[in-house]
């Protein structure tokens, strides 16, 4: 899958997976890894700009395997995104899908 491609549907993805639950960040790339192959370079770049754009915040929680792990969590802010990005994408997904059939 192309790169740039990819890009346009991470926030999206992020995005609505932690509105189903609090991830930290190597979990959320194994979730996502299942669905398109992406890296860990790809992921904390985004998630510190959707936290600096005030849509997640983080917390820390003990982790039975080691030191504790930083979780992100959706704000209100983040949620209305969420909802905005899903509705843009339903709809750009069925223009390209009038195009090409």
């Amino acid at each position: 899958m192309d790169t740039q491609f990819k890009k346009g549907v991470l926030e999206l993805s992020v995005l609505s997976l932690l509105t189903k639950k609090d991830y930290y960040g190597y979990e959320l790339v194994g979730n996502i890894s299942k669905t398109i192959a992406i890296s860990e370079g790809t992921i904390y770049p985004l998630l510190r700009r959707l936290q600096k754009e005030g849509y997640l915040k983080t917390y820390f929680r003990e982790s039975k395997e080691g030191p504790s792990r930083k979780y992100y969590q959706l704000t209100k802010k983040g949620i209305e995104k969420e909802k905005e990005l899903k509705i843009e994408w339903k709809s750009f997904e069925e223009k390209i899908r009038k195009l090409i059939e």
